[in-house]
């Protein structure tokens, strides 16, 4: 049976191109152009994902989010044209599983869909604690690639898609530099054009989220004017 994804924009343009591309795909899609209809959709039509835009009429991405959450876990993309690392934070917050700006490749917004179906199917890691197959261990960090699951000392950290990719590659290689052009590559792909500060910005809430399970965590190191690398334990 095909996933089913829902997307939920006010932009017709983008509604008709995301969907002939993830129909391509092999994904059915269900379109709505605001919150309001895309709720009642989705009480009778249930979806495995959903992408919604922030800023809606009737009913804005938020409020969408922290109604679907109040039944269901199901993973959720924002995509967004706002340029707020606040309502980013709050979406995160809030429940949503990834965040993608407009204007986005939609060889980029797949792996993010792909990525996040992949974490549902293959559930929750083997009791016991035991990291699976292919996990990387440092010390007292712990990720988990083919769950896309991440832990520090034993607790959980919920990770982005995007921030998961940028600590992966960095994980890695304890002890290498990565520039910020090599961070984005893997976490975006070749040839997609970022800021720079697009990268600061993942590292400085991979870093927060850290810090609430361990205010000491120091893993992270900045190497000015070079980029950044995973100390060495």
């Amino acid at each position: 049976m095909p996933r089913t994804i829902a997307l939920v924009d006010d932009d017709q343009n983008i509604l008709t191109s995301v969907a002939i591309s993830l129909e391509a795909e092999g994904f059915k899609v269900d379109t709505y152009t605001d919150g309001s209809k895309a709720l009642e959709g989705l009480a009778s039509h249930p979806v495995d994902l959903a992408i919604l835009d922030i800023k809606m009429p009737r009913m804005d991405g938020m409020e969408l989010l922290n109604r679907i959450r109040r039944t269901s876990q199901m993973p959720v993309i924002f995509l967004t044209s706002k340029d707020d690392e606040l309502d980013e934070m709050l979406g995160l917050r809030m429940g949503a599983d990834d965040y993608i700006r407009k204007p986005f490749s939609q060889r980029l917004l797949l792996e993010r869909i792909r990525a996040l179906l992949r974490r549902v199917e293959l559930g929750p890691p083997p009791s016991g604690g035991k990291p699976g197959q292919g996990s990387i261990v440092r010390g007292d960090l712990v990720l988990d690639p083919s769950r896309h699951l991440c832990s520090w000392k034993g607790e959980p950290v919920q990770l982005t898609v995007t921030e998961f990719l940028i600590l992966e590659a960095l994980a890695q290689h304890p002890g290498h530099v990565k520039t910020r052009d090599q961070l984005m590559d893997a976490a975006y792909g070749e040839h997609i054009y970022v800021e720079d500060r697009t990268v600061d910005s993942h590292i400085k809430r991979l870093r927060r989220k850290f810090k609430r399970v361990d205010d000491g965590f120091a893993q992270i190191e900045t190497l000015y004017g070079l980029g950044y690398r995973y100390r060495e334990s």
